[in-house]
């Protein structure tokens, strides 16, 4: 274990270490100050850590502090309203934004490399823009243009991330926040799921002033019965946006856990991966478990067949446990429900769908926009990406955001196998963990909305997040062919 931690903490990793422990510190700190403290507390700690920054001239503060508000304080806004109230990830992502920017405009002979994917997504966010307004017939409320704004701050992260991680050591660094974002998400979700329920909520409502709900639903539970299961959502509201979340996360880890050079140390890999799937499992969120769960599937067929046996025995192990033991009986039957519509929620989502397939037919080609829909008799909002999608920005946007992924995946397979060709285990281990992370966001998609809904921006940005490092990693696999960039 000694030999573990001095591998992290070598003279050439130190910088990253700090860099993470310290966003976590600032975010958990800032909103301590605030409840417990002197109000004036946290405003003085931002201003000392943007001092701090700009004398370190290095992002990797703030991209530190962006991960760790997507991960573990999602929702967190300002303790004042200024005509609107922004959250902390809002500011924290514009800023990141702006300082690329003010670099690449003062650096001589700095050139961006985005790569050929970026005016794909150029086009993408144009034809967002364009469903926005056409659906408001003109301009849209404050409220849907504050949302939408950060809606597209979040994918405008994989900018962020392509001009801030350059090399390999980069793409490693940046692994490790998002897998420590996990698990620090994970751990809290895990304390507030096992004390009593009274100490949980009087914890939670303490983040009212930072724009957390102080009533009503501040626990979640199965089919909202209080008398029945918790269910975990650590700093996230919402137990299925937070399982979508674990879900991506803990993809990449479990990936990680297998492959044969690690980004962090094995046993640390296992913890990471332990203990975020623990907490996917307790928010009771189908859609969550079985984006994972598709995930594991398309590592083990893709790459690493050696999975199956994990696959294999993690189903015989569950159903052992649950057939001979009751441990996760209710699980199973809540499961068994869903596929067979008989419970509320899944109830629910048949009626949505029929609504959105509604909206669509009468909205076909560019959708109603991000607002409330222009009928009575409609309503907009639907529990699938591909449908909301549809129903937002029409069959056009549809098929541009599938034919977008589809030209993501088919680089990245065409990367992946260029790094095995090249026998480049360690791109190759990057590149197939980060595909896993981006199925489970667009499986978990098939029950939940969370990764395109403007009111849950750091979910999108955790997707675009994820979209750049892969681009990244690609970016750097020099092909079989020449010694250009792959991408």
């Amino acid at each position: 274990m000694q030999t573990a931690w001095h591998n992290l903490t070598r003279p050439s990793d130190r910088r990253p270490l700090w860099a993470v422990l310290g966003a976590i510190v600032v975010c958990l700190a800032g909103a301590a100050g605030v409840v417990y403290g002197a109000f004036w507390a946290p405003f003085v700690l931002i201003a000392a850590l943007t001092v701090g920054y700009f004398s370190l001239r290095s992002t990797r503060v703030m991209l530190a502090t962006v991960v760790m508000l997507i991960t573990v304080f999602p929702f967190g806004t300002l303790p004042f309203r200024a005509v609107i109230t922004p959250a902390f990830l809002s500011i924290a992502i514009a800023a990141l934004l702006a300082m690329r920017v003010l670099h690449l405009l003062t650096t001589p002979n700095y050139r961006a490399n985005f790569t050929s994917y970026a005016p794909v997504v150029f086009g993408y966010i144009g034809f967002t823009l364009f469903a926005l307004f056409l659906g408001a017939r003109g301009l849209p409320d404050s409220t849907t243009l504050h949302n939408y704004a950060k809606f597209l701050l979040g994918i405008m992260m994989m900018f962020a991330i392509l001009d801030a991680v350059h090399d390999d050591i980069d793409v490693q660094w940046a692994l490790r926040l998002l897998l420590v974002g996990g698990a620090v998400s994970a751990l809290i979700g895990l304390v507030l799921y096992v004390i009593p329920a009274t100490y949980s909520e009087q914890f939670l409502v303490q983040f009212g002033r930072f724009g957390y709900p102080t009533s009503g639903r501040v626990l979640r539970y199965v089919e909202d019965d209080t008398d029945g299961l918790m269910r975990a959502i650590g700093l996230a509201v919402d137990p299925n946006s937070y399982g979508g979340m674990l879900a991506v996360i803990g993809a990449i880890a479990a990936t990680q856990t297998i492959v044969e050079k690690p980004v962090l140390p094995r046993p640390w890999m296992i913890a990471i991966s332990g203990i975020v799937v623990l907490v996917l499992f307790l928010t009771f969120s189908r859609a969550a478990l079985g984006g994972l769960m598709i995930a594991a599937i398309y590592v083990a067929t893709v790459r690493y067949r050696r999975l199956w046996g994990w696959i294999v025995a993690a189903g015989v192990l569950a159903t052992i446990l649950v057939v001979f033991v009751g441990i996760g009986e209710q699980f199973v039957t809540r499961i068994v429900q869903g596929v067979q519509f008989q419970d509320r929620a899944n109830q629910m989502r048949l009626a949505e769908f029929n609504n959105a397939i509604a909206v669509i037919q009468a909205y076909p080609f560019f959708g109603i926009g991000f607002g409330t829909a222009p009928d009575i008799d409609l309503v907009a909002g639907v529990s699938n990406i591909y449908l909301a999608i549809a129903q937002r920005l029409g069959l056009v946007g549809l098929v541009i955001f599938v034919g977008m992924m589809l030209n993501l995946f088919v680089r990245s397979w065409r990367s992946l196998g260029q790094a095995v060709a090249q026998h480049d285990e360690v791109h190759a281990s990057w590149l197939i963990g980060l595909q896993a992370g981006i199925v489970a966001a667009l499986a978990v998609g098939m029950l939940d909305h969370y990764f395109f809904n403007i009111e849950f921006s750091h979910m999108t940005a955790l997707l675009w997040s994820t979209i750049g490092l892969q681009l990244a990693v690609a970016r750097n696999i020099v092909p079989v062919t020449d010694h250009t960039e792959a991408l």
